[in-house]
This record gives structure tokens, sequence and C-alpha cells, in this order.
């Protein structure tokens, strides 16, 4: 009898409330699930795109290439022509390619000097149409109208072309370039005995500037006469005014450099892109002992 009421005492101060533990971890996790679905149904476009490039740009594939890897730092102190000679399968072949390119470009300078200087002194006649100076990168023209220097018909030079021929002595006479002398006529005939043909008179008058330049100190050794006649106009024989642009003397200032390794500007370009790959390319011993 008294166990009975004993167990009864203990039953009755058992907590029955134990449920309402989990029922606020249920709730706990509802709510939180209600704030995660709200967050995602408002998301910041901005900041989406952001973190979306951030991923692609963390897992996207590295990009491949062929190129060794560099150790250490590159130097900034030395010059791209000696980086090429340096470790080239032919350095002799090499250097006297690069040396060439020098050369052009050396002389290029040179011309543009001259050129300048040239235009500089024979301004008046420039201004006057009579003189039209053209720079390339193998040569410098100065081309001279005719009627400045000869009369018509003629090969004997005007007393207004000596001192327009002194003055261009005086550049000349110091510098080691070749100089051409071209004679131009219109197509107009001439039948003298003298002069046969257009032929000999473009050449007589060639001549005769170049033996002028000679005796104003201009190597004969360096200059050429020649004469093209009436056969490479610049303007319509058909007009008095193109006849005249026909009838002129050109005088032609060659670069050294150019004439002896005959290089243009695009030919630099494909010297220096083959001397790159040239370096590039293994060696005959390096390729005999990869095979092997």
């Amino acid at each position: 009898m008294a166990r009975s009421r004993r167990n009864s005492v203990e039953e009755s101060a058992e907590n029955h409330e134990r449920w309402l533990i989990s029922y606020a971890d249920f709730i706990t996790l509802l709510f939180a699930f209600f704030v995660i679905m709200y967050s995602i149904s408002s998301v910041n476009e901005g900041k989406y795109r952001v973190l979306s490039d951030s991923l692609d740009d963390a897992f996207a594939e590295p990009e491949q290439t062929l190129d060794p890897i560099q150790i250490g730092e590159i130097r900034r102190d030395t010059n791209p022509i000696e980086n090429l000679i340096v470790g080239h399968s032919d350095p002799d072949k090499l250097t006297e390619q690069l040396e060439k390119i020098i050369d052009l470009e050396q002389e290029q300078s040179r011309l543009r000097r001259i050129s300048d200087q040239i235009e500089e002194v024979l301004s008046p006649y420039i201004d006057q149409e009579l003189i039209d100076v053209k720079q390339n990168e193998l040569w410098i023209e100065v081309e001279m109208k005719s009627a400045m220097l000869f009369g018509s018909g003629s090969a004997d030079l005007s007393r207004d072309a000596l001192p327009v021929l002194q003055k261009i002595g005086e550049i000349l006479r110091n510098l080691p370039n070749t100089i051409h002398v071209e004679g131009y006529t219109d197509n107009r005939p001439i039948h003298t005995i003298a002069f046969p043909s257009n032929w000999e008179l473009s050449a007589g008058r060639a001549a005769s500037v170049v033996n002028q330049l000679n005796r104003n100190g201009v190597k004969p050794e360096r200059m050429a006469a020649i004469g093209y006649g009436e056969f490479h106009p610049v303007a319509d024989n058909l007009s008095e005014k193109g006849r005249y642009k026909n009838r002129r003397v050109v005088l032609v200032l060659l670069a050294q450099s150019a004439a002896r390794h005959k290089i243009l500007s695009d030919e630099r370009s494909k010297l220096l892109q083959s001397a790159a790959n040239d370096k590039n390319s293994p060696s005959p011993q390096s390729a005999v002992a990869d095979k092997n």
C-alpha cells in the first residue's frame, strides 16, 4: 500500500512539457527556412553577376602556350637586337643581316638631313615650281625643269642654271653617295646634226649637268649621265603644260647602304622576323640530340 502511494507521487512529479523543446526547434528551423527563401527571392543582380564572373575566372581552363616558362626577372637593359644574336644557331649570318638593317636606318636618317638641306638652299626655286625635291627610302630626287637650265632644243646650260648647280654642288661634293643625272624630253621630235633624236638631246643635257657638277667639286667617278628621251613622261604630251613638265633633268642621290644591300623597308621587317625564327629553331646539333 505504501509502495503504490510512492509510485503515484513519482508519476505526478514527472514533467509532461518536454514536447515544447522539439516544437521550439521546429519553429526555429521553419523561421530559418523562410528567411532563406526570402533572401533568394530578392537576389541583387549586380552582385550575382560579380559572383558569376569570379567563379568563371576561377574555374576557367588556363590559357595554353608553347612559350617557355620565364625563370627570374627579364632584363630590361639589353638591346632587342643583341637578344636575337645571343644563342642564334648562326650568329655570323644573323649579325650580317642586322648590320644591313642598321646601315640602312643610319643612311635613311642621313638622307633626311641632306634632303632638308637641299630644300632650304633651293627654297626660292621650289617656291617658283622650278625645282621639286622628293625623298625616298633609297634615294633623293631633285627634279629641275629644263626651261630653267637650257634653251629650246639645246644642251648648253643657261646662265640661270649655273648658280643653282653651284649650290647643289656645294652640298654634294663632300658626300660619298652615287649620283645619277637623268635627262627627259617631251615627244616633239628633233632632227639636227648634234641631236638626231630626243635620245641624244636628253643624254646631252644630263651630260652637261654632270660636267658642271664636276667643275663644282663633285668627283666624276660618283656620277653617271643617263638619257631617257621622251619615253618616261610624267604628264600628257598633248598639252603645252604637260610637255613643259616632261622636259626635265632629275638628279638622283642614291643611298649608299641601300645600293650595296638592296634592302627595302618591308624587307627590313622580314629580316628581323627571320632572325627571330632562326634563333628559336634548334641547331643541327641539338636536333640530333633530341632525336637520340
